[in-house]
């Protein structure tokens, strides 16, 4: 019987850049994305962690533009199809266009998972362009199943080539994630794919469980490397994947040599669930907010538990990380009472 194939989705050089501080350089950029492509990887993502057009005080900033990036990267890549994110927001359909001209084939077009609406224009521009359009919904754990298929039908609508879910918070259990998945595969004609996050400790499992409802491709990231916790790590994932007989057609010996010798040398600090990032996951909250809740934290002497909480309490989603900091001085000036 032939193998399901699942297509990997790596996103090192994306949600990555959140866990280095935005400061991936040419040269790193190059031998990830020359690597990803050798060994299989169906789509290699690049953009600041926050999309394209995200490198800004608010967000953080690129060491080097990513257009720079996106360029150096379209000369090593043969095979996988180039990819950015975009923030509606943030990004704009002009940065868009300059990402395609800087070798982008593919856009995943990220929404908070109630407003798949205000993406509508760039995945239509992205599809008069030539380019694969991809409607992401965030935050979906916040979300019923019947809301995220409404929200899919947009993106659907619309011309996307396939709908991603994101457990953006790593919040999600298995059970929760099958219950997302099913709901769209039994509703929607195109592919589904998915996002997560390690704050819970579940982001394999969590894949896993997706794929076995019905998910077609997958997000990970070479050691993991991501906000919070992490991602779904791209050489066990498809490791599991080979033992479950799924095709991913990636080399599982050339993706474990990529994450050893070019991107673990790199890493700025272990991918862990310490207990700020368990924090993340346990309360709901968006995997970005970890170093800007770190740097808040300390600069007002608080527990960044404390600060989780409270973001999770209020609902904050991406975007908002310019908040953490009033969040943190209200909470310090409670403390001072």
């Amino acid at each position: 019987m032939e193998k399901r194939k699942i297509k990997i989705v790596d996103t090192t050089l994306r949600d990555g850049s959140h866990a280095v501080s935005h400061s991936f350089t040419v040269e790193q950029a190059t031998a990830i994305a020359g690597g990803l492509d050798k060994v299989g990887v169906s789509l290699i993502e690049l953009s600041h962690g926050d999309g394209i057009a995200g490198s800004s005080i608010n967000y953080g900033m690129s060491k080097v533009p990513e257009m720079k990036l996106l360029s150096a990267a379209s000369k090593v890549v043969k095979n996988a199809k180039l990819t950015v994110l975009l923030l509606p927001g943030i990004g704009t359909i002009e940065d868009l266009q300059e990402a395609k001209d800087n070798g982008a084939q593919a856009v995943r077009v990220a929404t908070h998972v109630t407003e798949a609406d205000i993406a509508i224009q760039h995945i239509k521009y992205a599809k008069s362009i030539g380019m694969t359009a991809v409607g992401f919904l965030m935050m979906s754990h916040m979300a019923s199943p019947e809301k995220i298929v409404e929200q899919a039908k947009i993106f659907e609508e619309c011309g996307a080539d396939y709908i991603n879910l994101a457990d953006s918070a790593g919040h999600m259990v298995p059970d929760d994630v099958r219950a997302r998945i099913s709901a769209l595969k039994n509703s929607i004609g195109i592919p589904v794919g998915f996002h997560s996050h390690n704050n819970l400790g579940l982001s394999i499992a969590n894949s896993v469980a997706a794929v076995e409802e019905g998910a077609s491709y997958i997000d990970v990231t070479c050691r993991g490397l991501g906000a919070g916790a992490g991602n779904t790590q791209n050489e066990v994932l498809c490791a599991v994947l080979d033992r479950l007989g799924y095709d991913t057609g990636v080399d599982l010996y050339g993706i474990m040599d990529v994450a050893e010798e070019i991107v673990e040398p790199i890493m700025q600090r272990p991918q862990v669930v310490n207990t700020a990032s368990l924090m993340l996951g346990y309360a709901g909250v968006y995997s970005s907010f970890l170093l800007h809740t770190y740097r808040a934290a300390e600069k007002f002497h608080l527990n960044p538990r404390d600060i989780l909480v409270e973001l999770g309490r209020r609902g904050m989603v991406g975007g908002q990380e310019d908040m953490i900091i009033d969040v943190a001085f209200e909470l310090s000036q409670q403390k001072t009472r």
